[in-house]
């Protein structure tokens, strides 16, 4: 992280005048510009809640806070906070109501097609009008809009990704006006492609999204105009911090830190790059200073930096005796960061100096020959170890990125590392995430593959198009490259596969233009720029791809989807999810999934009681993937009945509980039968190493493929994805009225267990019969079969069971006791089960601390048991699950705080045999 850009993360940290409030640092990152002589040094407030921060030859004063907002014609006038857009300004008024309520995405389009502008009057103190330089910092405009100060244009914005400064030296006054005009996205890019010589698909997304066209032609968030599982606010604002920054001599504008091992002399340097504006005519002597404590490193060497703005780099070597503690994707070792302070110093006078901390961790892309396999492989190995990247893909938090604060991600992405997940991928369609998100995945050890944010589209490769992107690219990549958690850049998000299966239905005389257009934007670009700039982590052109092979066909395989090759992504909805056989065995699957509603809880919240039928107004509006509602109870009638209640909204309820157990059921089968393969091939295809399934979170209330619901709350999946992502973990299925278990071991060290396989009868909590295998040796980071009879004879030394009137269980033993989570295998469709039974389950909750333990007693086998408290927020440590004992204990990680009492008044608990 560094400053301004690269470091415009950083929160200054500066020596402070008694009775200044400073605003809150941020912990891992500062920066304290030090001054000698006749500078104020401190924080003033002035009166009407600006900060301006005093140091050296540099000063901020900040334009955060309140602003006047109206609309084009002024007929609404209001004030809105900043950072901020203006949906979330007019709901905060009143002006609107709740802009995901209801139908509200489509009533409140007049928002986006109408157009607003920004003001804000301010007083800037002589100390900074006395300084040399003066300039505008804008770290994120959303999107297109004109920029006056006094009267006098600044300059324009297009591109939502970019961070601009403006040099406004000669504008400033003591009293000043700041005017930000924004024009309406929707009618900016319908501008641009009508003034496009040729067309670029797709014009407009299906009617069934209620959005908008011609996304592809703004730098924007592509999913703000709607996506499949999204809804429509391509909404206008300043979406990121605004400030004024006034400097002498020079001025840090990026600063980025990356660790580098030389594997032939086995030492570790970092890279120190860093962008000054200089601002006198000649080059400008400075000493920097590295110094990092812990590895007592202490260097101080002469650099000269030229007049403008001029890249600088600083090598650090660290000593070869010393010894690094490395950073480690989560599952694998610690996060160890090094504090890392540098000092620019001139003349003795001005000195800058940055504080950070540096992770030092290797990332390697491993693609070579398979034993028995044609193609190549296709993955990841940090610091020399292969990892299996397990985890999922996030989208936006939130279609306005106002309201995603540090609760909500400290949420969702503690929610990640809690469901035993490595790795998340930062979708192509939606925004490169805030500082803070990588900060976290740092720490959390999150490793994330990086979209550049081009998605399901062709694109423009006009100059103006070009060279906005350019900006964003430079600008993003020395923002983000000092993230370790960063392991991987891809160009676009399924835009090669687009043009192999002509998704767009692109005449055949007008192909070789896109992929000219294709090569220019992806290869020439934005390639050439990430290998100019950071080559210490592996850049892929698309996903799906089949990375060496997609470079040897041009750039452009003809069939991005071989399992041979690189990453695939992978839907089927009309196919049975339980059977394992339609499942590809590709190299790395990185996008895969079923839809399911969220629960009741949360549709609530957004709905009236007319609308709590599957087949409402509101059901169908809130679905916007074509038959997306049909074919979750497609997939829901292939092991399960319909729910049968005679109350509309208990069946509503039942209804919305059902999509979440065959969702969850089907993504467990599914990545189970990837991590069966990671170390295996099978008639030439396997060896997978990721399973990302699509998709982690959500942006809105709606049905959608997460695991995680708007606001925070688990879905069923994610309580399976803790299991099926576990480091060592077992997993069941049959071929030819043969039953498999197969062992998986994420761990760096074999391990040995064995194996209780237990045969229950539906209405019996006793089992029919048991059996523990021997020892069983677990070989690191391997899958290998470890059980193995024909069903039959399971059957037939059970005495009067049959495939439709009982369920196997089986969990892992070390030293005798029960290790890690159980499993189960269904021998038949839970729909044609035989003595399933309501199981009555009674709890009792007790409070232990701040966690709430749930006693259940049953009296019979129970499938897919869930436990909700409604609208209590929290997590549980198990849920979804499969009850075979008489009396289980749950645990209830609040989110805040409350009682066993609000407890007992907000819980249900559903099974399978409640819905009918």
């Amino acid at each position: 992280m560094g400053m301004h850009g690269a470091i415009s993360s950083l929160h200054h940290v500066f020596h402070i005048l008694p009775g200044f409030p400073l605003p809150a640092p941020n912990s891992r990152t500062s920066l304290q510009i030090l001054v000698r002589g006749c500078f104020l040094l401190g924080l003033v407030q002035l009166s009407f809640g600006t900060f301006i921060a005093s140091y050296g030859t540099a000063q901020v004063f900040s334009l955060n806070g309140l602003w006047d907002i109206r609309n084009a014609e002024s007929s609404i006038k209001l004030e809105g906070h900043v950072p901020g857009c203006v949906h979330t300004a007019l709901s905060a008024r009143g002006v609107i109501k709740d802009p995901y309520y209801r139908f509200n995405d489509v009533a409140y389009k007049w928002i986006a097609h109408d157009e607003w502008i920004y003001s804000k009057a301010f007083k800037l103190p002589p100390e900074i009008r006395g300084l040399q330089k003066i300039i505008l910092v804008c770290e994120g405009i959303d999107t297109v809009s004109a920029i006056s100060l006094n009267s006098i244009l600044v300059g324009k914005t297009d591109n939502m990704f970019s961070r601009y400064t403006f040099d406004i030296s000669k504008l400033v006054a003591e009293e000043n006006l700041i005017e930000i005009k924004f024009e309406s996205a929707v009618r900016w890019a319908k501008d641009k492609r009508t003034n496009h010589s040729y067309p670029i698909p797709p014009a407009c997304p299906p009617d069934v999204q209620n959005g908008e066209c011609h996304v592809n032609f703004i730098r924007k968030a592509q999913c703000s105009f709607s996506w499949d599982w999204g809804p429509s606010f391509p909404s206008q604002g300043i979406w990121k911090d605004i400030k004024i920054e006034a400097y002498n001599v020079f001025h840090l504008d990026y600063i980025s830190y990356v660790p580098v091992f030389d594997k032939n002399a086995s030492q570790w340097t970092v890279v120190i790059e860093s962008v000054f504006d200089v601002l006198t005519s000649n080059p400008l002597p400075v000493l920097v200073e590295t110094i990092i404590p812990a590895l007592q490193i202490n260097q101080s060497l002469e650099l000269t930096i030229n007049p403008g703005r001029k890249v600088t780099e600083v090598i650090v070597k660290i000593h070869q005796n010393s010894t690094i503690d490395l950073w480690w994707p989560n599952g694998y070792g610690s996060q160890t960061g090094y504090e890392l302070i540098v000092r620019f110093i001139y003349e003795k006078q001005y000195i800058i100096e940055n504080a950070t901390k540096v992770y030092f961790r290797t990332v390697e892309l491993v693609e070579e020959p398979i034993d028995g396999s044609l193609g190549l492989s296709f993955y990841l190995k940090i610091n020399g170890i292969p990892i299996f990247l397990k985890g999922s893909n996030w989208i936006p938090a939130d279609s306005f990125q106002d309201n995603v604060n540090s609760n909500k991600l400290q949420i969702l992405l503690q929610s990640v590392v809690e469901a035993s997940m490595n790795s998340l991928r930062v979708w192509g369609g939606g925004v490169y995430e805030s500082d803070e998100f990588y900060r976290r995945c740092d720490e959390l050890g999150i490793m994330i593959w990086q979209d550049f944010m081009f998605a399901c589209a062709l694109y423009p490769t006009d100059g103006w198009f070009l060279d906005t992107v350019r900006e964003e690219v430079i600008h993003q990549l020395r923002r983000l490259k000092s993230h370790p958690s960063i392991i991987v850049w891809s160009g676009n998000n399924e835009n090669e596969v687009a043009i192999a299966q002509n998704w767009f239905a692109v005449p055949s005389n007008m192909s070789d233009l896109y992929v000219k257009d294709y090569l220019t934007l992806y290869i020439k670009t934005i390639r050439g720029l990430v290998l100019e700039m950071d080559d210490t982590r592996p850049f892929i052109s698309s996903s799906p791809t089949n990375g060496k092979e997609t470079v040897l066909e041009g750039w452009l395989a003809k069939n991005p989807y071989d399992q041979h090759y690189g990453d695939i992504h992978y839907y089927n909805y009309a196919s049975d999810c339980w059977d394992w056989r339609i499942y590809p065995r590709p190299r790395f699957a990185s996008e895969y999934g079923f839809q399911s509603w969220p629960s009741f809880s949360t549709i609530y919240a957004v709905s009236v009681p007319e609308d709590w039928s599957y087949k409402s107004n509101f059901s169908l509006h809130r679905q916007h993937h074509n038959f997306g509602n049909e074919q979750m109870m497609n997939q829901v009638e292939f092991h399960y009945k319909k729910p049968s209640n005679s109350d509309a909204l208990q069946q509503f309820q039942d209804t919305l509980y059902l999509t979440q157990v065959m969702q969850a059921q089907c993504i467990k089968l599914q990545t189970e039968f990837y991590r069966r393969s990671m170390t295996e091939i099978v008639g030439g295809l396997g060896h997978t190493m990721g399973a990302l399934y699509w998709q982690l979170n959500d942006i809105w209330q709606a049905p959608s493929w997460s695991s995680i619901e708007y606001g925070g709350k688990w879905k069923m999946l994610h309580y399976y994805a803790k299991n099926f992502f576990s480091p060592v973990a077992t997993s069941s299925y049959e071929d030819r009225e043969i039953f498999y278990i197969y062992g998986v071991s994420d761990l760096q060290e074999d391990n040995h267990f064995k194996l209780a396989v237990r045969v229950y009868k539906w209405d019996s909590l006793v089992p029919v019969c048991e059996r523990v295998t021997e020892e069983l040796r677990f070989p690191a980071g391997s899958s290998g079969p470890i059980y193995k009879e024909s069903v039959p004879e399971l059957l037939g030394r059970c005495a009067n069971t049959t495939r439709l009137d009982s369920v196997v269980v089986f969990y892992l033993l070390h030293k005798d006791l029960p290790y890690g989570v159980q499993n189960w295998h269904f021998l038949s469709s839970l729909k044609d089960a035989k003595g399933l039974l309501k199981p009555n389950i009674t709890v009792w909750i007790t409070q232990e601390n701040s966690v709430y333990v749930f006693t259940l007693v049953t009296c019979s086998v129970a499938p897919f048991v869930w436990l909700d408290v409604c609208d209590i927020p929290g997590r549980f440590s198990n849920n979804g699950f499969l009850l075979a004992e008489e009396q289980t204990n749950v645990y209830f990680y609040p989110w805040r705080p409350t009682t066993v009492e609000d407890l007992k008044k907000s819980l249900r608990v559903t099974t399978l045999r409640d819905t009918y």
